[in-house]
């Protein structure tokens, strides 16, 4: 099993509504390194942070738990929507998704507190310039990430 941190905008996507719908692709994401760790890393049961960008209080909110691994992104053949692609062909699909299922919420820990925290100065988020929004996480750092929530 290995860890992971979905980055999401809760006004387009939010761990209320991953909550509501219980399971959910995780589509539209449009970058090459974060497609092959879909695509060649995320398994069937690993465990995904789920981390609110883009709005008030940015962090880490909740757990969810990858349910099926990566398959075509059909996002990616609707000309009418926001992930078309053109250049990408159904007999070799571009684009990948995988579907995740909530888990539970856990108490914001903010982007602030985690780059004080000399435990996590390795984290891929708070490297500069890694604007992916799919990364890696090590054991120690979601147990350490737990531990900040209070929440074990």
């Amino acid at each position: 099993m290995a860890y992971w941190l979905f980055k999401t905008e809760p006004d387009t996507f939010s761990i209320d509504t991953l909550k509501q719908q219980k399971v959910s692709c995780w589509e539209g994401v449009r970058n090459y390194q974060a497609r092959n760790m879909m695509r060649d890393d995320i398994k069937l049961g690993d465990q995904v942070l789920i981390y609110h960008s883009s709005c008030k209080d940015v962090g880490v909110v909740g757990i969810a738990e990858v349910v099926r691994e990566a398959y075509p992104d059909h996002f990616q053949f609707d000309p009418e929507g926001t992930y078309f692609d053109p250049k990408s062909d159904p007999d070799n699909p571009r684009w990948v998704m995988v579907d995740i299922e909530y888990r539970r919420h856990l108490r914001l820990v903010s982007l602030k507190r985690i780059k004080a925290n000399q435990a996590l100065a390795d984290m891929p988020l708070v490297k500069r310039g890694n604007r992916l929004s799919i990364m890696p996480v090590t054991e120690a750092q979601w147990q350490e990430i737990l531990q900040m929530t209070g929440q074990f």
